[in-house]
């Protein structure tokens, strides 16, 4: 079978434009969450999120092109140039009937849905509807996007699982590369969903946390006050090549993408199945096709999304994951500093995997005052630690019972 590396990475996120300024500020537990700012909340129950502040996609490409595109294709396309600059693939260095790109988003552009069924409502159908609506909304024009920025003409498409996208996604893209489908697939995940909407939407489900008074410490996996997620925002993106074709060309290797595990619950619309067996079989997959034991695992990034339902039930799939190794590696949700970000976050996550490789780090989950009962296994509080890290996974579970865990490990040639 053919092996997979990572070879670039780029981000847009809450608390960086880029992995430099990202991975900073992991290691230095800060927090995007604040007061929504991008429409009025004087009506929502929730009024708190982690925006990408300051973004303008005109710092990153033409004006014109951006004008094209969703917010949630503007930050794909945004980190696909930093990932692809970091992985050295510029002009005709590749062959580009050999890369593709494979991301995934969960919903797609909700601001442009929200705005021309206004506009419909407000104005009608001839002057209401944008002549760009569609081609903005649908999901697959991040991904049509990409390739047309980087001129990709092999497998490109979205994949939708809910918060399990960006995840599952990265687990396609090492599939496609291993079968000989591709030698490069940039892929990762996208999402901008802070919109009323949205918001109303999930506050309606009763996910989202209502603590207003107090952004940075709203987001409280596995804590016990904990009382929903905080909705986030981005993309992250990853180069990920065929190895002999990264060696033959000079590339760096950051990590190499060692196994992909996907199921489903089949259990319920939006709540993990209560036993963890879904989780823990998606986990048990993706270590068990990376050829290594749970033991071999140092990290996981967890989903960890701070709601009542998720984290005790993904502490439960951990343990029968893991079995007595449970009690021992080391676990962390970085969603408290960057928010949930939806498809977006297995892309975004995966990062923080690669880079706890490379830096012998492993972050800390943040505002972790009180842990749940339930969850009792080491999440590592408030701080992060420095230790080795040979090999780490990270798991996403979504709406609808999607199950989706990806391996990473070091590097050995």
């Amino acid at each position: 079978m053919r092996r997979v590396v990572v070879t670039g990475m780029g981000t847009i996120n809450p608390i960086g434009h880029s992995v430099e300024e990202f991975w900073k500020n992991i290691r230095a537990g800060e927090i995007g969450i604040d007061l929504i700012t991008q429409f009025d909340t004087t009506e929502f129950t929730t009024k708190i999120a982690a925006e990408v502040k300051n973004f303008s996609a005109g710092d990153f490409f033409d004006r014109k092109e951006a004008r094209k595109m969703a917010r949630f294709t503007q930050f794909a396309v945004a980190a696909s140039i930093e990932a692809m600059n970091d992985a050295g693939l510029t002009g005709d260095n590749f062959d580009h009937n050999r890369a593709g790109c494979i991301l995934g988003c969960g919903i797609g552009g909700f601001e442009t849905t929200e705005e021309n069924i206004r506009g419909l409502a407000e104005k009608g159908p001839i002057a209401g509807i944008a002549p760009m609506a569609i081609p903005k909304l649908i999901s697959n024009e991040g991904p049509a996007n990409v390739a047309i920025k980087h001129g990709l003409h092999g497998p490109c498409f979205a994949l939708a699982t809910a918060c399990a996208s960006g995840t599952d996604a990265l687990g396609y893209a090492m599939n496609t590369i291993r079968t000989g489908m591709a030698d490069i697939i940039v892929s990762g995940g996208t999402e901008a969903t802070i919109t009323p909407f949205a918001v109303g939407s999930f506050n309606k489900l009763l996910a989202l946390s209502t603590r207003n008074d107090d952004p940075k410490t709203a987001s409280r996996p596995f804590d016990k006050d904990r009382d929903g997620f905080v909705m986030g925002e981005g993309a992250g993106i990853l180069i990920l090549e065929e190895l002999e074709h990264a060696k033959k060309r000079g590339a760096h290797i950051y990590a190499e993408v060692a196994g992909f595990g996907m199921t489903c619950d089949a259990d319920h619309l939006t709540a993990p199945d209560p036993e963890g067996k879904g989780g823990a079989a998606s986990m048990k997959i993706a270590v068990e096709d990376a050829g290594l034991r749970p033991e071999d695992i140092d990290y996981i990034n967890a989903h960890g999304t701070s709601t009542p339902i998720n984290d005790p039930c993904e502490t439960l799939a951990i343990k029968l994951a893991f079995g007595d190794h449970a009690k021992k590696v080391k676990i962390s949700s970085t969603k408290a500093m960057h928010g949930h970000m939806l498809g977006a976050t297995g892309g975004v996550e995966a990062i923080v995997c690669i880079k706890a490789i490379n830096d012998s780090y492993v972050p800390g989950t943040m505002n972790l005052f009180e842990a749940d009962e339930k969850c009792d296994l080491d999440y590592v509080p408030n701080r992060g630690i420095e230790m080795e890290v040979n090999a780490a996974l990270s798991d996403n579970l979504g709406f609808g019972g999607h199950n989706g865990s990806i391996v990473f490990k070091k590097y050995k040639d």
